[in-house]
C-alpha cells in the first residue's frame, strides 16, 4: 500500500491558491483512477483506490498546511508504512511554473509543511515537487503562495495535474525518475528557472 499525500489548506477560500497545488494533484489522481468517494479520516479527506494492482490512499490533511505531518503520521502509523511508501505532492517555489521534480529526502527549504512532515515521520519520504515559481523577493513569498493562480496559468496547472495522474503507474512501481520524465513529457513546461541565469540548478 502507498499513501499519496497532497499539501494544502482546507476550505473553499484556499481552493485556488498556489499552496493548494498538492491537493489538486492528488484529486486528479483519484479522479483518473476512479477512487472511492471522499471521506474524513486521519484528520484528512481520504480516498482509496487501486493503480497498477497496488492499493493507494490519497490524503488531503485538514490540519492546515503547516501541520501536515500530524495527519500523514497518523495514517502511516495506522497502516504500518515506512517513509518510502509515502509520496508527498506539494507546491515548490524554487521550481519554475509547470516544472516537476521528484526527490527523496532533503531539507525543508523554508517550507513549513515539509518541516512538519520531517519532524513527524523523518526526512526520507518521496517528494513530488510541483513548480509554482518564486515571486522574486522573500517578503512576497507568503502572499504569492496564498494567492490564486491567474487565469493565464490555468492551462499549465490543468496539464500538470493531469500528467501526474496519467503517469501514476510509474510512481506506484517505484520508478521515480521515469515518472518525472513522463510527467514532463506529458506536460512540457518552460525550461528556464529564473536562477538558471546565474548558473544555478533548480
Amino acid at each position: 500500500m502507498l499513501i499519496f499525500a497532497g499539501l494544502g489548506n482546507p476550505g473553499g477560500a484556499y481552493a485556488g491558491n498556489r499552496h493548494n497545488l498538492g491537493f489538486m494533484a492528488v484529486d486528479a489522481i483519484a479522479r483518473e483512477w476512479r477512487f472511492d468517494r471522499e471521506r474524513a479520516k486521519f484528520s484528512s479527506l481520504v480516498r482509496e483506490g487501486t493503480i497498477a494492482g497496488e492499493k493507494v490512499l490519497t490524503l488531503k490533511p485538514q490540519t492546515f498546511y503547516n501541520e501536515s505531518g500530524r495527519a500523514v503520521g497518523d495514517a502511516m502509523a495506522f497502516f504500518k508504512l515506512t517513509p518510502a511508501e509515502v509520496v508527498v505532492f506539494y507546491d515548490e517555489i524554487d521550481l519554475a511554473p509547470g516544472r516537476f521534480r521528484m526527490k527523496i529526502g532533503g531539507g525543508a527549504a523554508g517550507n513549513n509543511g515539509i518541516r512538519s512532515l520531517t519532524a513527524r515521520i523523518g526526512p526520507d519520504f518521496r517528494r513530488a515537487r510541483l513548480g509554482t515559481g518564486h515571486p522574486g523577493h522573500k517578503e512576497r513569498v507568503m502572499g504569492h503562495v496564498l494567492s490564486d493562480f491567474h487565469k493565464s496559468e490555468i492551462d499549465w496547472v490543468a496539464a500538470l495535474t493531469r500528467a501526474v495522474a496519467e503517469a501514476a503507474p510509474l510512481l506506484v512501481a517505484g520508478e521515480d525518475e521515469r515518472y518525472q520524465a513522463e510527467v514532463m513529457r506529458l506536460a512540457p513546461a518552460e525550461k528556464l528557472d529564473p536562477r538558471a541565469r546565474n548558473g544555478e540548478e533548480a
